[in-house]
């Protein structure tokens, strides 16, 4: 019998707002993003070209050997390595923390 994959949902309270934090892992793999109203920041399973068909504003960001995105909050640190081009709209750039990223997220979601 195998076993279910750990899933985790729920709200995290950042400098700019509230949003929706979620991690799946399951024997051999997993995957975390952080959701706005606006967009998402994940971890590099997410494909930028898919988010670029669909206009949605995608910010990837990558971990390292000493700091690995386990859970949600660990996008927060991390720097982005690519973004779709809803994103780039939104003010998102290469380098910036996924902090940063859902702030401009945030932001653009009051305004918009």
């Amino acid at each position: 019998m195998s076993t279910l994959p750990r899933a985790r949902q729920e709200e995290l309270q950042t400098p700019y707002g509230p949003v929706i934090g979620s991690s799946y892992r399951w024997e051999g793999g997993q995957y975390r993003a952080i959701h706005t109203a606006r967009g998402v920041v994940g971890c590099g399973i997410y494909d930028l070209a898919c988010a670029d068909a669909f206009g949605m504003a995608v910010a990837v960001a990558r971990g390292t050997p000493a700091a690995p995105l386990r859970e949600p909050e660990d996008l927060f640190p991390a720097r982005g390595v690519g973004v779709s081009r809803a994103a780039a709209e939104l003010g998102i750039t290469v380098g910036m923390t996924g902090l940063e990223a859902v702030g401009k997220m945030l932001a653009a979601g009051r305004s918009g």
